[in-house]
């Protein structure tokens, strides 16, 4: 009897103290923080780190959207540059490090002065004969850099700026010169010595071209080549003028303008019109029909680099892009694109940008207004002065200009314009480009010529990843649910225990080996056996139909020897042989359907086929995204309660319809989130589609057509662009794009899971 009384006691002695269990509480409760604080904090940092993921994106694209900006830092008098006050500036040039400034002047006077002081480093005048007075001056688009004078006894006179770079003592020195392409002597241009009242000069590849309206309004235009003996190595001047046209009675030139192909002269009269010119053949050349600007007479005609497109000014301010079209027949013509906002006054200059789609404009009011061609933009609109802009000149890096108004005052002013380029309507909407016949979505971010006009246009890149990533749910969705639905829910245990570890396992492969065999093998072995591919996907679920209806014909006593669970192994065979029988068969298909070439039928009925196409991707892909279909829904099917299905089984539901009615509704959450992880698993998929799908940016949803995705294009063009330029940061703009594009599909996503679950939570 006392052995328990013993056993008690040392039960009660083993009892903590009162100051033990405040110690133990203690620690429990240190514990209890240390593990909430720490979620929390967990929590917290991930959410701050996705922010940090969006600053800093934002912080990458924030300066695509800003405008320009022009800030005037110093002026000085012209007088300052030891010229005569009344010899007027009729151009004014400014070259690549923004030190050193040139004016040509009425007279003939070139003045190179450094921008900063105004202090004049070099003087210079071009030659001409005794007694020719100055009549017109012409430019060439900013990249060729030549200067005409034309005079009133039919010469011309042609020279270029030239900087030769040196560093002295460590220090860069800029040495200003003038070249004549054609020769330091005056060429003579109209045979008759009128003078060339309006004159137009380009550099094309066959030669200087020289256009000019006399004073007795005849058009001439003068070709200009140079050739040298390869023996004695002189050089000698070739020249032939061709008289071309006259304008239609009762209209006068007011400017003209020569493309770089040596194909258009463009002039611009008096009534508002432009008519183009057609001089492949100069002693052919023909006149097309005038074509009216509206909106006032105009000012100015000056050709944007490239010389694809016109920008026209008018006495009512308003600045217009106009585009030289062709047509079905192969015949150009100018036509209106689009206009900018307009200027308080009459347009008095316009000043291209050396190797961009921007031009500057100024007025008679002192204004000055810069916008983009292509993104379609007005950067700024800007009073400078409260006399008339006459001249301006733009580095050819754009962060400085110099502007001259009717005060002849110099304006250096520091410019803010980095990425004029892009604009909402350049990404997301149509836009008409040089060269083209109409408005288009085009990705072609960069090229091999200075000139090129950039197109970076985000539609085609959206609707390629919207292309990938349907094609390869279409392929995945059915696979992966319907097998997480059997594997669950039909298949016994025992197999389902070799199943869904292998298919889990096939979410380790890596995505760049998919890819590689994509591109490498499945896509030329699709392009191969067409009507094999077709026919797999079109007889398989007949074959599996077909033998499970045969298998429900057998006799009991032979079925029943198949274990409840295993009947999916019956179909592993006639798979393999159907597969088997497509391929062998596939070439006679083509013969006896298709006159020995599927694709070459498509071909003819204009279907275009490409080799690695949509349909390699979504296959490719499917398989890729199928694991993660198939894990997250097998494991919603296999979680719903067995007192769920074992009551409508009680009730006397099939199997089937207990799958229908009663598994498939409380599952559904988890099966819908299984299908958005799967989509976004697919939008978000970079090697298969870099290597699979020929990364060509076009507008279809041709599953026998290509596409490039905005993660495949971010992964190819990012290591080649230049850092902070526009093409940079518009491939982290494609980054926020789809970040934002998988934020709000996940979102969406989530929210109607919520209310799946609660719609059948009463289940």
């Amino acid at each position: 009897m006392s052995e328990p009384s013993i056993s008690v006691k040392q039960t009660l002695s083993l009892m903590p103290t009162t100051e033990q269990r405040s110690r133990l509480r203690r620690i429990r409760k240190l514990k209890d923080n240390i593990s909430r604080y720490g979620v929390m904090t967990a929590g917290i940092a991930v959410v701050f780190s996705l922010g940090l993921i969006f600053f800093y994106l934002f912080s990458e694209v924030a300066p695509l959207f800003r405008g320009a900006s022009v800030d005037v830092v110093k002026t000085f008098d012209q007088a300052e540059l030891h010229q005569i006050e009344q010899d007027s500036t009729e151009f004014l040039t400014l070259e690549r490090y923004e030190e050193i400034g040139g004016s040509f002047k009425r007279s003939g006077a070139v003045s190179f002065f450094n921008v900063n002081d105004g202090k004049t480093i070099l003087e210079a005048q071009l030659p001409k004969t005794e007694g020719a007075e100055f009549a017109s001056l012409a430019t060439s688009t900013a990249d060729h850099g030549l200067v005409a004078y034309g005079f009133n006894n039919g010469e011309v006179v042609v020279t270029k700026t030239n900087y030769s770079l040196s560093y002295p003592q460590d220090k860069r020195l800029i040495t200003p010169t003038l070249l004549f392409p054609l020769g330091e002597s005056p060429v003579r241009l109209d045979e008759q010595g009128t003078a060339l009242k309006v004159l137009a000069i380009q550099e094309t590849f066959g030669g200087t071209l020289i256009g000019s309206i006399t004073a007795d309004n005849r058009l001439l235009l003068g070709v200009f080549s140079e050739s040298t003996n390869m023996i004695t190595g002189e050089s000698s001047l070739s020249q032939e003028v061709f008289t071309l046209p006259p304008l239609p009675a009762g209209m006068n030139a007011i400017a003209m303008q020569i493309d770089e192909g040596a194909q258009h002269l463009v002039i611009a009269t008096d009534t508002a019109q432009i008519i183009l010119y057609k001089i492949i053949n100069p002693a052919a050349a023909e006149r097309k029909e005038p074509v009216s600007v509206g909106g006032g007479k105009i000012t100015v005609l000056q050709f944007l680099v490239g010389t694809g497109s016109l920008i026209v000014g008018t006495d009512k301010g308003e600045v217009s892009q106009w585009f030289l079209v062709r047509d079905e027949s192969n015949e150009y013509h100018v036509e209106f694109v689009r206009a900018f906002e307009s200027l308080p006054g009459a347009i008095t200059s316009v000043a291209p940008e050396f190797a961009r789609r921007g031009f500057w404009a100024g007025d008679d009011q002192g204004n000055i207004g810069i916008y983009f061609g292509t993104s379609e933009r007005t950067l700024l609109i800007q009073s400078i002065s409260d006399k008339p802009i006459q001249n301006i000149a733009i580095s050819p890096i754009n962060n400085r200009a110099l502007l001259i108004d009717g005060g002849k005052k110099v304006a250096v002013a520091d410019v803010w314009n980095k990425h004029p380029e892009v604009s909402f309507h350049s990404l997301w909407e149509k836009v008409w480009y040089e060269g083209r016949e109409a408005p288009e979505y085009i990705w072609q971010a960069s090229s091999g010529s200075d000139n090129f006009e950039a197109k970076m246009s985000f539609i085609p890149l959206t609707l390629g990843t919207l292309k990938a990533a349907f094609f390869a749910i279409l392929f995945a969705v059915p696979l992966g649910v319907m097998g997480a639905i059997y594997t669950a829910y039909f298949m016994t245990p025992k197999l389902r225990g070799l199943v869904k570890p292998t298919i889990e396992i096939m979410a380790a492969l890596p995505t760049v080996i998919l890819g590689f065999l994509a591109g490498l093998w499945l896509a030329p072995f699709m392009e191969n056996h067409l009507p094999a591919i077709f026919s797999i996907l079109i007889l398989l679920p007949v074959i599996m139909l077909v033998t499970g209806f045969i298998w429900s014909r057998f006799p009991e006593s032979i079925r029943n020897r198949v274990p409840e669970g295993w009947e999916a192994v019956i179909l592993v065979l006639p798979i393999i042989l159907t597969v088997w029988a497509c391929v062998a068969v596939s070439p006679f298909t083509e013969v006896w359907f298709f006159d020995g070439s599927m694709r070459q039928w498509f071909t003819d009925n204009g279907i275009n086929y490409d080799q690695r196409n949509a349909l390699v991707v979504g296959i490719v892909m499917g398989f890729a995204v199928i694991p993660s279909i198939f894990s997250i829904a097998e494991d919603a099917v296999f979680s719903v309660p067995r007192h769920l299905t074992q009551g409508s089984l009680a009730l006397g539901a099939t199997r089937w319809q207990t799958m229908v009615g009663v598994v498939l509704p409380t599952a559904s959450p988890g099966i819908f989130s299984a299908v958005m992880m799967g989509f976004g698993r697919a939008v978000g998929e970079t090697m298969i589609v870099l290597m699979a799908t020929g990364n060509s940016p076009v507008v279809n949803f041709n599953i026998f057509e290509g596409m490039r995705t905005l993660s495949a294009n971010i992964a190819v063009e990012l290591p080649e662009t230049a850092v902070a330029s526009t093409h940079f940061r518009v491939l982290f703009l494609a980054a926020l794009v789809l970040l934002a594009l998988t934020f709000v599909v996940n979102t969406l996503a989530e929210v109607i899971r919520q209310r799946l679950r609660q719609r059948y939570s009463n289940l």
